[in-house]
């Protein structure tokens, strides 16, 4: 927890599944052109948490290893008026919990208390675009070609439930087709564009876990986009759910998914309960 660092060589290099956060990002910072694209991330400290709080303002902190959004928080610091003075005060969300503290020490206490030992990691806030004033990402699935290479294979949009920090079908998130969510946000010819550059910059990363890591056959990256339109990789996962796609009116892309699938030895269960339809 404090401080401990993770080796991506502690993780079996054959298996499919890598589930380390920051053995992942250890890999994919060696890339100048992904490294663009990765928001700052650092192991946990309490000075590190605080430095990065100074720097954004927004920060999220979350277990190095976990899925489906567990265990994930956001991390404010701002300042507010008491008697007449400015002040600052820090709070964090998990779930749909919130908690304020006057001091730093009293936030990083109480996440500590929270972790329970658990290695966790902190990465910069990216306010993420909104549908209908709730925060959304990307799911990009990128999978291993029958000739070795790696195609951009779906993608879909995820929106968070209206309390919640976290866009996972899991945690009440609803699922969009990425191109409704980006419509007013984009031209048609500027999100063919975009579209275009987040498939480039996941075959980069796949070809890139995958030097490292040769057992992986399919990766999803769940993608941010800023008020610029900028791609950010928030997390990626190596045993991406296809369940998202299951939801989606067109099948094409669920189709393609297993397709690949299978190709890699993989198999599926569709049995999608707890994400919701949002078309």
């Amino acid at each position: 927890m404090r401080g401990k660092r993770v080796k991506a060589s502690s993780t079996n290099k054959l298996s499919k599944h890598i589930s380390d956060k920051w053995a992942k990002t250890e890999v994919l910072k060696n890339d100048a052109e992904i490294r663009k694209h990765l928001p700052m991330t650092q192991m946990l400290t309490e000075s590190r948490l605080q430095g990065m709080l100074q720097q954004y303002g927004m920060v999220y902190v979350k277990p190095t290893k976990g899925s489906q959004g567990r265990g994930v928080m956001k991390v404010e610091l701002k300042e507010v008026k008491r008697a007449g003075k400015l002040v600052q005060s820090y709070t964090y969300q998990l779930g749909l919990k919130k908690r304020t503290f006057t001091t730093h020490r009293a936030l990083y206490l109480s996440i500590l208390k929270y972790a329970k030992g658990k290695v966790y990691l902190i990465q910069k806030g990216i306010h993420l675009l909104r549908h209908k004033g709730c925060p959304f990402d990307l799911r990009l699935v990128v999978q291993r070609t029958p000739r070795g290479g790696w195609n951009a294979t779906a993608t879909v949009g995820r929106v968070a439930h209206r309390r919640k920090i976290v866009t996972n079908g899991s945690a009440g998130g609803t699922i969009y087709p990425t191109a409704h969510l980006l419509r007013s946000y984009a031209s048609s010819a500027k999100l063919t564009s975009m579209l275009k550059q987040m498939d480039q910059l996941g075959v980069r990363t796949a070809t890139r876990l995958h030097r490292v890591y040769p057992g992986i056959v399919e990766i999803g990256l769940d993608l941010a986009l800023d008020a610029q339109l900028k791609p950010w990789i928030l997390e990626v996962n190596t045993s991406p759910d296809p369940c998202p796609f299951a939801l989606l009116n067109d099948q094409t892309m669920l189709r393609r998914i297993v397709r690949y699938g299978k190709m890699n030895g993989k198999t599926y269960r569709l049995r999608c309960k707890k994400a919701k339809r949002g078309l």
